[in-house]
């Protein structure tokens, strides 16, 4: 039997936040004003905040741009060219106030670009605005039936990636075996690294992608005019017209039933 319903359960209040900064007294002072809504790690340089990334999952990056050594613009440039990172979110913090400063900040590929001195209420902000997003699209790609995988992609590699891993599983929608193990050697990536990435992204596992990827093309399926329910079942991966059934209306709130309804009004 097929995973049941799945559901994105982002609490941006427990997201954690990475602090990179060469100056304690501003990595003490950020970590005790974030710290009082979400998890805050520091750094104090780029090496530092690599070897922490590799063991956490972080989940937005605040960094200063003049750091000895790898700088801020190259930190969040190398964040952003990582296949395993490029979908974290980067803040960067700089004195800087020239338009100059701000492009080479935005071509480093940051999400935002905040000037010191700063207002902790502006980086709050700031903060919570970068979350929300995100959930928020992660809520709308997994409830809304047509919605595409790539609204959740924030970066060109992480779009990349999606479309291969949606081409993966609708290649294979009729195999109700179909698994993490199957689509890790499908994009010949090891079954963590898979694991991570799409966990990082959607906030669904590889198998609730895999479900939810299939009631997605039933739902296509029935927008372009198939009314057969046996047959749509069967060809996304479900043997139980009831089981299908009752994922469908338990992810979409309406039953596929209702949903032909719908979509024959518009």
């Amino acid at each position: 039997m097929l995973d049941n319903t799945v559901l994105v359960h982002t609490d941006t209040a427990k997201a954690t936040i990475l602090l990179v900064d060469d100056n304690e007294d501003i990595l003490d002072f950020l970590a005790d004003d974030l710290g009082e809504k979400h998890t805050v790690l520091s750094a104090k340089n780029a090496g530092e905040a690599f070897h922490i990334l590799e063991d956490h999952s972080v989940q937005l990056i605040i960094s200063d741009i003049m750091m000895p050594g790898m700088d801020g613009l190259e930190f969040c440039d190398r964040i952003k060219s990582d296949f395993n990172l490029s979908h974290i979110p980067v803040i960067l913090l700089t004195a800087k106030n020239t338009l100059q400063a701000k492009i080479e900040g935005l071509d480093a590929g940051a999400d935002a670009y905040i000037e010191k001195p700063f207002s902790p209420e502006h980086l709050n902000a700031q903060v919570a605005s970068l979350l929300n997003n995100r959930m928020k699209l992660k809520e709308y790609f997994a409830k809304s039936p047509l919605a595409h995988i790539n609204t959740m992609a924030h970066t060109k590699m992480d779009e990349q990636f999606l479309e291969q891993l949606q081409q993966c599983i609708e290649a294979n929608l009729s195999d109700p075996l179909m698994d993490v193990e199957f689509l890790a050697h499908a994009l010949n990536m090891s079954r963590p690294t898979l694991y991570r990435k799409i966990k990082s992204i959607s906030d669904l596992s590889p198998n609730e992608m895999i479900n939810l990827t299939r009631l997605k093309k039933a739902a296509e399926m029935i927008s372009q005019g198939n009314t057969y329910m046996n047959e749509i079942a069967g060809s996304v991966g479900y043997s139980s017209l009831t089981q299908f059934g009752r994922n469908f209306q338990k992810q979409f709130g309406m039953s596929p039933t209702d949903y032909i309804k719908k979509r024959s009004e518009k």
